[in-house]
This record gives structure tokens, C-alpha cells and sequence, in this order.
């Protein structure tokens, strides 16, 4: 797709609702991103296995799966607006629930209800700004996710820290309760966009949609395998105690935060994504494999930055590829890719579970990489078809 110049790109505008879905995206990743850190937490304190500690992440995506299942019909039926709020209020119920478990029969539910209302969050902040910013949306998107990173980069830090104090890591779960709360009594009489007009009377989403719906599992898959699985690589790799691993896990999610600085950029004119992926996917793989191989703490460090750095911009210009693709029907697509990224939530993280509980958690990181190939071939195959439609389109 030739991007357009600059005097075709409509001008960029940050606007009030642009700025609730970007805070909303902070505070939905606030808990994304603490999921692994809390986890290896919960693993220690409540003596769980990996198998059982991976199964909170399961869980989660199991509600993950629940919002792409319902998304689309529970939009259309009360409203984006009524569904955003409601998407909060259940997020703070679920970190409230986290806050005072003390037990898996806590913590387990407390993960699915944090999986239903986190995605429903997310996905209201993605097709709300998608719908709002129209061509724009893979920048969007992207600036949405910057904040997300910023946000990551101080949780894992966080946790780390007030796991050494008296207080424990479980008061850092409160601060997006209150963010939340904030935005609900300043910004709650905001309207967010309305669904546009489907290109065609079909109910299904076009074909052309899968491949990069396809994608976005693939982003969530590579991104997730080192959130959950981070933590215990330098553990037992380099030797850091679980609260010093979670601080140097810190530097992944700063290296997203880069990433995606330099993808907003590159992103200012529509029409770059594919390029962006493609180039973020040679990142990855490059600063996985320096992480997976080493063995010495400042190695794995600026191997966690340069790997975070080609998977920022992974997830939201697949997401920006994928809504684009969906011809029209916004929600719909969100609700399939939800879908797609619940499976891929659920899958990923504990299949390493069983894997490192037998064969360790090194070995069972083969994955990553296998992940980053894959991703790989569906953007070719994604870049191909779109040529081949371009072709088509340009004979008629």
C-alpha cells in the first residue's frame, strides 16, 4: 500500500476522547503487564507449581475470549459507552479482588474477572480510537500503546520494590483503581464514536481479514511468552532472585516503550505498518536469541531492551492491520480478534508451564522463537494478498 505524502495526511488531532482512551489503554496495561510479575509472586508465596501459577494466565484468557465472544452483539445492544464503564467498573473489581487474595481460590477468580473487564477496556479504548482517527488509526493505536509502555516499564519496577517493604507488592494494584475513578468523574460525559457504516451488507468480515487477525495472536504469543516467562529465564539463566528479575524485566517493556516512539514516527503517514512488522520481527528475533543464550546479567539486561524494542510495535500495528481490514465493521473485528489474543493469552504461557516443569523453563522457551518465524511467514503472506488486491483493483 503506497503511503501518502504529506500533504494528503489529514491533519493528527489529540483530543479529549483521544485522551481518555489513551489513559484507559495505560491503566488496562497496568495490570497486563503486572500479571507476569505478580504471578512469579504468587508462584513463591503460595508454593505453587509453574502448571498451576500458568493457569491464572489461562484464566484470564479465558475472559479474554469471553469479551471477543460478546464484544460485538453486547456493543450493538447497550452502547459503546455503557460497555466502556462497565469494562472499568469490572476491572477494579477484579484488582480488588487480586488486593485481598491470599489464596488460589481467590486469585483464581480474581483473574478471570481482571480478564473480562481489562479486554472489554481495551477493546473499547482500540475501536474507539480506530473509528475516531480513521487512516490514522496505526498511529493511534500506536501513541495509545506508547503510554501502555510507559505504564509497563514502571510496574514491574514497582512490584519488584514494594515486594522488599513491609506493605508488599499487592498496594501497587490500587493505583489504576484510583486513575480510573478519576476519569469516570471528569471525563464520564465524553461520547465515544459511533460504529461506521459496514462497506457491504455482509454479515461476514472480509477474507482479507484473517491473515492479519492471525498476526495479532502471533504479536500477543511472542510479546506474552516473556512477560510470564521473563521472570523465571533470569532466574534461573543468570541467577537474580525473583523481585532483581522482575526490576531488570523492567527493561523489556522500556524497550516497547522505544519501539513504539520510533513506530509513531514512522507511522506519521499511513501505509507503513507491514514495513514496521517486518523490521520488528528481525529485531525480536535478534534480541531474543542474545537473551536466550546468555548467561551474564548486563548481557540479558540490553538483550531484554533490544527484544522489547522489536516487539512494541508487534501488537498495535497488527491490531491497526487487522481493524482496517475488517471493511467497515469495527466491533465485529475487535471481537474476533479478542478472540484470536484470549487463545493466544491462554496457550502460550501455559504450554510453557507444563513444558519448563519438564523440561525447564530454557528449553521450553523454544517457543519464542518459533513464534517470531510464523509471524513472520503470515506477514508475508498478508503483503503478498494485499498485492495481489492492489493488482486486482488496479486491472478493473
Amino acid at each position: 500500500m503506497a503511503s501518502l505524502t504529506g500533504a494528503e495526511a489529514p491533519r493528527f488531532t489529540r483530543d479529549r476522547l483521544t485522551w481518555l482512551a489513551y489513559i484507559s489503554l495505560a491503566s488496562y496495561a497496568f495490570y497486563l503487564y503486572a500479571l507476569g510479575p505478580l504471578l512469579a509472586f504468587l508462584h513463591q508465596e503460595l508454593h505453587l507449581s509453574y502448571a498451576v501459577t500458568s493457569l491464572h494466565s489461562t484464566i484470564f484468557s479465558v475472559g479474554a475470549v469471553v469479551t471477543g465472544l460478546t464484544f460485538d452483539r453486547v456493543t450493538r445492544s447497550w452502547g459503546r459507552h455503557r460497555v466502556f464503564w462497565l469494562s472499568a467498573a469490572a476491572t477494579v473489581a477484579g484488582a480488588l479482588l487480586f488486593f485481598a487474595g491470599h489464596q488460589v481460590a481467590v486469585t483464581l477468580p480474581a483473574a478471570f474477572v481482571l480478564g473480562i473487564g481489562c479486554t472489554y477496556l481495551g477493546a473499547g479504548c482500540s475501536v474507539a480510537l480506530a473509528d475516531r482517527h480513521g487512516p490514522q488509526r496505526d498511529r493511534a493505536l500506536l501513541e495509545g500503546n506508547v503510554g501502555a509502555s510507559g505504564t509497563g516499564v514502571v510496574v514491574p519496577a514497582l512490584l519488584g520494590l514494594l515486594a522488599g517493604t513491609a506493605a508488599g507488592w499487592r498496594p501497587a494494584l490500587l493505583l489504576p483503581v484510583l486513575t480510573l475513578g478519576v476519569l469516570w468523574v471528569l471525563l464520564r460525559h465524553i461520547a465515544l464514536p459511533a460504529p461506521p457504516a459496514p462497506a457491504s451488507a455482509a454479515r461476514r468480515l472480509p477474507r482479507g481479514f484473517w491473515g492479519p487477525c492471525g498476526l495479532v495472536a502471533l504479536a500477543v504469543g511472542i510479546e506474552f511468552t516473556l512477560i510470564f516467562y521473563g521472570v523465571p529465564l533470569l532466574h534461573v539463566s543468570v541467577g537474580l532472585s525473583t523481585g532483581a528479575a522482575s526490576i531488570v524485566l523492567s527493561l523489556f517493556v522500556a524497550g516497547e516503550l522505544a519501539g513504539r516512539l520510533v513506530g509513531a514516527r514512522l507511522t506519521r503517514r499511513p501505509g507503513r505498518a507491514e514495513r514496521v512488522i517486518g523490521f520488528a520481527l528481525v529485531v525480536a528475533m535478534a534480541g531474543f536469541l542474545v537473551l536466550w543464550l546468555g548467561r551474564l546479567t548486563v548481557l540479558s539486561a540490553l538483550a531484554l531492551f533490544v527484544t522489547g524494542l522489536g516487539v512494541g510495535n508487534l501488537y498495535p500495528l497488527s491490531l491497526a492491520l487487522a481493524l482496517g481490514a475488517g471493511g467497515g465493521r469495527t466491533d465485529q473485528a475487535m471481537a474476533r480478534t479478542q478472540v484470536a489474543v484470549g487463545v493466544a493469552i491462554g496457550t502460550a504461557p501455559l504450554l510453557l508451564g507444563v513444558l519448563s516443569d519438564r523440561v525447564g523453563v530454557v528449553r521450553a522457551l523454544t517457543v519464542e522463537p518459533a513464534l517470531i518465524v510464523t509471524a513472520a511467514l503470515v506477514l508475508w503472506l498478508v503483503v503478498r494478498a494485499g498485492r495481489g488486491q492492489a493488482a486486482a483493483a488496479a486491472a478493473a
